[in-house]
């Protein structure tokens, strides 16, 4: 439905590829103004996401370029497959500082304009393994728990001021993130695809479709919640 996000005014991070950049082009496209931040890539910021002033630098620049913000979607996250023995201390830290910090860091400094806003959204990205478990993924895995569970409280703390946070949950996506492990073990690749219902892995527009749809006036009665969007992956468990 072209349009429906005429004048809204957000940012979304991780948007030099992948997921990111999948949704900056659809909300664009739905009418969205839209500030993109990356440590690569054709996006309008170019900075560390897990930088500790980051949060306050996306929102002021949002705010310099926009005079409002509407919307965040904290699309950046790293992973990898890791063994727990093979867990190091910096390897967890910097999962959880991209993963979750960042996220905290960026909702937080720009919770004060999202309320002010007259159509307020929040919509961050979990994964299917913030409701399961992974081998391989315990850190990943940790900081998806914690997403989720920040984006409920979210929704719990900004709903008085007509503030809605989801969290959209992915399964396997072909990106440039998952496109290493999928190399590296085509059997893995094989799986997920066999697992999905549609018997296909998931596109990067797959998930920025639901992420413009949370953004909309559409979903407007919807907030705490976690969207599962796996191909009916999980329903196969």
């Amino acid at each position: 439905m072209a349009g429906r996000l005429n004048g809204r005014c957000g940012i979304v991070t991780g948007a030099g590829s992948g997921i990111g950049a999948a949704t900056a082009r659809r909300l664009r496209e739905d009418g969205a103004l839209v500030l993109t931040a990356d440590l690569k890539g054709d996006v309008d910021l170019l900075l560390d996401v897990a930088a500790k002033d980051a949060g306050r630098t996306l929102t002021e620049a949002a705010l310099a370029r926009f005079g409002r913000l509407d919307f965040v979607v904290p699309c950046a996250g790293v992973s990898a497959f890791c063994p727990l023995e093979g867990h190091s201390d910096d390897y967890f830290e910097q999962v959880m500082a991209v993963n979750v910090t960042a996220v905290f860091r960026l909702v937080r400094d720009a919770a004060p304009h999202l309320r002010a806003s007259p159509a307020g959204r929040i919509v961050t990205i979990g994964s299917v393994t913030s409701a399961f478990g992974d081998a391989g993924l315990v850190a990943y895995g940790t900081s998806k728990h914690a997403v989720l569970g920040m984006t409920r409280a979210l929704a719990g703390e900004l709903g008085a001021d007509g503030v809605t946070a989801n969290c959209v949950m992915p399964g396997a996506i072909d990106t440039p993130m998952t496109a290493p492990a999928f190399a590296a073990m085509p059997e893995y690749r094989t799986h997920w695809e066999q697992k999905s219902a549609l018997g296909r892995l998931g596109q990067p527009e797959d998930i920025a479709d639901v992420i413009a749809f949370l953004l909309s006036d559409d979903a407007r009665f919807v907030t705490g919640q976690g969207w599962m969007v796996d191909g009916g992956a999980m329903t196969r468990m």
